[in-house]
């Protein structure tokens, strides 16, 4: 049987979870096992998930983490608004956005069409006009906030426009 290393672990971890909360699930069952099997009967790979679980709740992808049995936690996941309010740490920045929204020229046009929609809506939510300087600044905060979430892959460019679409079914179910 082949057990997962650590980082192995770590990365489907993440990815699902945050697949998860894109998806809008409330909550999840993650499993990790006891570590019965592991040198020392301790789990390498519980250890790093309980640490991953406590990263992604204050980085905004989970609200709640409870341990559910010796081997499993249940988690809730946070709105997706909670990634853009979750505080930057100074250990493990997010990549800066772009500060350029020519930067954003290379996305396909209906991510940019997308990404628009969600910025000014953002803005209208503040009770703030959405002036075009506005929309702009918005629209490079969302995409710094959202890439940030979305890991490297071939179709990224389609998830990140899953993710933002859900970001704005969020908005109007407020």
């Amino acid at each position: 049987t082949h057990h997962p290393s650590r980082e192995e672990a770590l990365r489907r971890a993440e990815n699902w979870l945050r697949e998860r909360q894109l998806n809008r699930a409330k909550e999840a069952l993650v499993i990790t096992g006891r570590g019965n099997n592991s040198p020392d009967g301790v789990s390498v790979v519980r250890e790093a998930i309980v640490q991953l679980l406590a990263s992604l709740r204050r980085r905004g992808v989970l609200a709640e983490v409870l341990e559910h049995t010796p081997g499993s936690f249940v988690v809730t996941f946070a709105k997706l608004s909670a990634l853009r309010d979750a505080p930057q740490r100074a250990r493990n920045p997010h990549d800066s956005p772009p500060r350029d929204p020519a930067a954003l020229a290379a996305l396909e046009p209906d991510t940019r069409a997308t990404l628009r929609r969600l910025a000014k809506r953002s803005i209208e939510e503040l009770g703030v006009e959405a002036t075009p300087a506005f929309i702009e600044q918005e629209m490079l905060a969302q995409f710094g906030t959202v890439a940030a979430g979305v890991p490297e892959g071939p179709d990224r460019e389609e998830r990140l426009r899953e993710m933002l679409e859900a970001a704005l079914h969020e908005l109007d179910d407020r």
